[in-house]
């Protein structure tokens, strides 16, 4: 191979690391109720990934929560919080432990469903007291990051490399404005994605007024009342062209290759500082209540690790299931694995044997998600 064919080789390819992928501890631990001293369990976790304090003392943290669907939509009754939403008593045990630690601004985001409205309010209509999150630590603030909410414009977050599906994203101002950017997911399944983690809960960072199925043509829909089914999902809808556009002038139409692309990408532009998976209570079989055939579970576990990845890579394992499995194989039976195409793009590493895990073995706090 000449040099020049090697480059058109490179130009050609996603951006794969030369080496091997990063690894970086995890820590697990046994949490068995919302009703435990959840601050002090987590606190734990934190000490063994090297403490808060070196990577929030006098920063701006974003925390990306999973609050994905209407809050009207409940599983059996119960409250989402012990379904398919990220828990609100977690949230304010990760807010309080971050103040403590010296953190100048904490901002919980999420996209909020079919809305650009305060986000207060829609935690209101799920359930969460907000008043007591807020007082959880100083400087706490919330933004519905469906659209440009209080800035003047979007923020653009390009992908390192040659991108999978889209080349740079326009993102509400918040995943900018931050030093440090935390993905506080549910362990749950996904229809399309296999796994819902903290690689796939940044799918939600995208705002619906650019990459929903009502968002304007050539602008922004500023008060968008849609998802992203015909969008992102399947391309049956184009985004706004004030956005960068898909890189395939031919895209694929299977919402089973373009999602978990898409989020490597997301992954790649806007990477995550700090990964936190609330599986104390959950669902499985799906990633909400409009999914069929699902199922309380109740693993009784939270995972948290400074690589996403490396996280994901643990999390699944809980789950039963093997981090590296290809597309055909659970829980990636219709959908490609996101973790591999992270992984491919240098992002971090699925191999377990190179993670550390630290606290409650793998073995131990295994929870099968297959039923």
């Amino acid at each position: 191979m000449t040099r020049r064919e090697l480059l058109a080789l490179l130009g050609a390819a996603p951006l794969v690391s030369a080496v091997d992928p990063p690894a970086a501890p995890v820590a697990i631990a046994r949490a068995t109720s919302y009703d435990g001293d959840l601050t002090a369990v987590l606190a734990t976790m934190f000490d063994q990934l090297g403490g808060l304090g070196r990577l929030v003392r006098g920063k701006t943290v974003t925390i990306k929560l999973n609050l994905t669907g209407s809050p009207a939509l409940r599983f059996q009754g119960k409250p989402p919080g012990v379904t398919h939403y990220t828990h609100p008593k977690v949230a304010g045990a990760v807010a309080h432990l971050m103040g403590q630690a010296g953190a100048r601004r904490i901002r919980f985001v999420e996209s909020c469903a079919a809305g650009g409205g305060p986000m207060e309010e829609y935690l209101l209509d799920s359930g969460w007291n907000v008043r007591a999150l807020m007082g959880a630590a100083p400087g706490i603030e919330f933004e519905n990051t469906n659209n440009l909410g209080k800035a003047r414009r979007y923020s653009r977050f390009k992908v390192p490399g040659r991108a999978y599906m889209y080349p740079a994203f326009d993102l509400n101002h918040s995943y900018e404005d931050t030093d440090v950017f935390v993905s506080l997911a549910k362990l749950k399944n996904h229809e399309t994605c296999g796994v819902t983690l903290s690689l796939k809960n940044l799918f939600g960072i995208t705002p619906a007024s650019i990459y929903g199925d009502d968002a304007g043509k050539n602008e922004p829909n500023e008060n968008p009342a849609e998802g992203r089914a015909e969008s992102l999902h399947l391309a049956h809808r184009r985004i706004s062209s004030s956005a960068p556009q898909e890189v395939n002038a031919a895209p694929s139409r299977d919402a089973g290759y373009r999602v978990p692309h898409i989020v490597a990408d997301l992954a790649a532009a806007r990477p995550v500082d700090l990964a936190i998976v609330d599986g104390i209570e959950s669902i499985a079989g799906g990633e909400g209540p409009w999914v069929g055939g699902l199922r309380l579970v109740r693993p009784g576990i939270l995972i948290a690790g400074t690589n996403p990845v490396a996280t994901d890579a643990v999390a699944a394992a809980v789950m039963g299931y093997d981090p590296r499995a290809p597309r055909g194989t659970p829980p990636f039976r219709h959908c490609d694995n996101t973790l591999r195409l992270a992984e491919t793009r240098g992002l971090g590493t699925t191999d377990l044997a190179r993670i550390e895990v630290r606290g409650l073995a793998i073995a131990r706090a295994r929870f099968p998600f297959s039923a």
